[in-house]
């Protein structure tokens, strides 16, 4: 009813004087275009990083049973830092650590 497309791939926006994105060769103008990323959270292994997999991703924040005691969560995004918000409301003594690859 929306009269929405979805275009799979990898594009750009374009230079064009009405909004316009390239997906590989082809251009779309629309009066409102969205670019769903599909971002997915990264998991290091316990190689990388020891103990790793003893955390969650933000999908397993609601199949928690049970509050933790403390939490840390990893993210700058707003998913991490409402969960952190969350959890701190709650009661649980939380810590938001923000990685970053290269040093300044």
């Amino acid at each position: 009813k929306a009269h929405i497309d979805i275009i799979r791939g990898y594009g750009k926006f374009t230079a064009d004087p009405e909004p316009t994105i390239e997906v590989e060769g082809k251009k779309y103008t629309a009066p409102h275009i969205l670019i769903a990323t599909g971002g997915r959270p990264a998991v290091p292994s316990d190689s990388e990083i020891p103990g790793a997999s003893l955390g969650m991703t933000s999908d397993g924040f609601f199949d928690l049973q049970e509050l933790p005691r403390r939490s840390v969560v990893v993210g700058a995004g707003y998913i991490a830092v409402e969960i952190v918000g969350i959890l701190s409301t709650l009661g649980s003594k939380s810590s938001l650590l923000i990685r970053h690859d290269k040093v300044m």
